[in-house]
């Protein structure tokens, strides 16, 4: 009998479930948003729906960028479960949501007349009628994604000197969102709470990863030890007779 194997499947469905939770809570986001718009913006459903779109795509962003961090973080080697494999799956399932919310963001915004933002705003820097600043730091994350994540896509394909350099400019891309989100979208006092703790918690979360001794740290440590005087290496290592009192 050939040998089964249960935990690839178990360690899947659990990332599956991440997901699909992440997800829900995007769409029940929209969801929300969409009805509370019916109900007291009158015709301004377009308008509410752009920026329910730009919210979902926020919250997909932020778990796309911990999750990255995650996975370049000196502790994720101490972590069995899940899967490296399928840590990076759920990053780049991440990535298609950000796209596809995104996208639903800036296409409604540029179609609705109200908004004051058009295609020509939705695409250029300081080209919206509508905080051209705000939306400006929108534009500028929005290309920044796209040269990421081509370039992510070329993994595998290219060297690592190439495009990993310029996926780390996802953390900028958050911060840039970010600020586009506080500026032209936070009007409502539960959402100024919600963008305060999620950049609190991310930027926490990169001093983590950014200040963690790894490996790479510790052969460079050694390195230099080695490559130290003799001399100075024995002065590291004697006791000083004053502490020990001559005692063995």
């Amino acid at each position: 009998m050939r040998p089964t194997h249960d935990r690839p499947p178990v360690v899947l469905s659990a990332a599956t479930v991440l997901l699909a939770l992440a997800t829900a809570a995007s769409v029940g986001l929209v969801g929300w948003l969409v009805l509370d718009a019916t109900s007291t913006a009158g015709g301004q459903v377009t308008w509410l729906l752009g920026r329910a779109g730009g919210l979902a795509s926020y919250v997909m962003l932020v778990a796309l960028v911990v999750t990255g961090i995650l996975q370049a973080h000196p502790w994720s080697r101490h972590w069995h479960r899940p899967s490296p494999r399928t840590r990076l799956t759920l990053h780049v399932s991440l990535a298609t949501f950000t796209l596809v919310f995104t996208t639903l963001h800036v296409v409604v915004l540029a179609i609705d007349p109200w908004a004051k933002v058009g295609w020509i705003g939705a695409v250029l820097p300081m080209a919206a009628e509508y905080r051209p600043v705000p939306v400006t730091l929108g534009v500028l994350a929005l290309w920044a994604g796209l040269v990421t994540g081509l370039t992510a896509a070329l993994a595998g394909r290219v060297a690592a000197r190439i495009w990993w350099p310029v996926h780390k400019v996802a953390v900028a891309i958050l911060a840039l969102v970010w600020a586009h989100s506080v500026l032209a979208g936070s009007d409502v006092a539960a959402l100024q709470g919600f963008y305060l703790a999620t950049g609190v918690a991310v930027l926490a979360l990169a001093v983590t990863r950014y200040a963690a001794r790894t490996p790479a740290d510790r052969v460079a440590e050694l390195t230099r030890e080695l490559e130290a005087p003799v001399e100075t290496r024995r002065s590291r290592g004697a006791r000083p007779d004053a502490h020990s009192g001559g005692r063995r």
